[in-house]
């Protein structure tokens, strides 16, 4: 019986890989238990690696190039099977192949939003999405830690980790950059760059190098982005609180004039907080220019020859009072208004009280 299978066991004299698709990154060349013929040809083609592995210990590594099988070319695996220099006889080995080439257009991307600190908002939370590619650098540490003895390994099987190191770095890259949320659109290279520098050693530990990363595009949530939009929109009229209030007064009115088309029973009780919010922003308006531009007021009452005397301060009603100072505060808090400019409207409006 020993004989016979002697006789039918086949010896491999020629050992390589043809990758027939896309997206293989370690392959096991199919044994069978059979043995590799002493003197057999091992070819390694470009943006390919080959290891040797006696007994679950790596052995010898082969970069691109054709090798002839002998003691000579396999030193390390000579010296772990303990092959005297002129062993000439087949023997076993497990063969595993690498595809070294870059695997392109992965993609990543948050989920949820990730909360970061900025400079000019604070604590903030965003979305980021892009694109990344790598390959394998060091079979030797990939087999290691990720391949083992398993027969395929596919970009597939590493999306979700590769991934989820990607996303583990993006707060360390926005603050390595120092880049303010603001300027992130026109820096995403240079958010980029920062990113692939954060994740780059988690990848070297797994045998792989982090070759490339895109940002597509960076995003805060709805509701921040609608309080930034406010805030924009202030810094575009020149701080004018007046102005401000007529353009929120006619985004208004094309929502309040559908409501009433479509029949809703919310359309009085928006036309009054309309009316109100019309004449809030009137008494702010004039509050504000008061305030915030003295000398010009001054110097327009003196070209038209007005009498010196300062024009006594008109009181107000303490529900007035009141309802100003709760739209202030909502400015204040949606970032409207500073605290300085709270405090010294609230200390004016406190005076007018009757």
């Amino acid at each position: 019986m020993a004989l016979m299978d002697f006789i039918k066991k086949q010896f491999i004299d020629v050992i390589e890989w043809t990758e027939t698709g896309d997206g293989t990154l370690a392959w096991r060349f199919p044994m069978a238990g059979n043995e590799i013929q002493h003197g057999a040809s091992l070819t390694v083609r470009e943006s390919q690696m080959a290891v040797f592995v006696n007994e679950g210990q790596v052995a010898d590594v082969f970069g691109p190039g054709r090798y002839t099988l002998t003691t000579q070319t396999l030193p390390v695996l000579t010296y772990l099977r303990n092959w005297d220099k002129l062993f000439q006889s087949p023997f076993k080995s497990d063969v595993y192949f690498f595809s070294t080439r870059q695997q392109v257009d992965q993609r990543w991307g948050t989920a949820q939003p990730v909360t970061i600190r900025d400079k000019d908002f604070g604590a903030i939370r965003l979305r980021a999405f892009g694109n990344y590619a790598y390959r394998v650098a060091d079979p030797k540490r990939f087999h290691t830690e990720l391949a083992g003895t398993r027969e395929r390994v596919t970009v597939a099987d590493l999306d979700g980790q590769l991934r989820g190191l990607m996303l583990q770095h993006i707060a360390d890259a926005v603050a390595s950059s120092g880049i303010p949320f603001l300027d992130l659109a026109a820096n995403q290279v240079e958010f980029a760059a920062q990113l692939l520098a954060a994740t780059a050693p988690a990848f070297e530990a797994l045998g792989l190098k982090l070759q490339a990363v895109q940002l597509q595009s960076v995003s805060l949530p709805e509701e921040l982005q609608k309080i930034l939009d406010q805030k924009i929109g202030m810094g575009m009229v020149g701080q004018d609180m007046g102005r401000f209030m007529q353009y929120q007064t006619a985004q208004a009115i094309p929502a309040m004039a559908q409501g009433a088309a479509d029949g809703g029973g919310g359309v009085v009780g928006d036309a009054m907080g309309l009316g109100a919010g019309v004449a809030l922003g009137q008494v702010l308006a004039g509050q504000l220019a008061q305030g915030l531009n003295p000398g010009q007021a001054g110097g327009a009452a003196a070209g038209a020859g007005a009498a010196p005397a300062a024009p006594a301060v008109v009181p107000l009603r303490p529900d007035e009072v009141m309802a100003t100072l709760e739209k202030l505060a909502d400015l204040k808090a949606k970032g409207i208004l500073t605290d300085e400019e709270f405090a010294a409207k609230k200390a004016e409006l406190l005076k007018k009280l009757v």
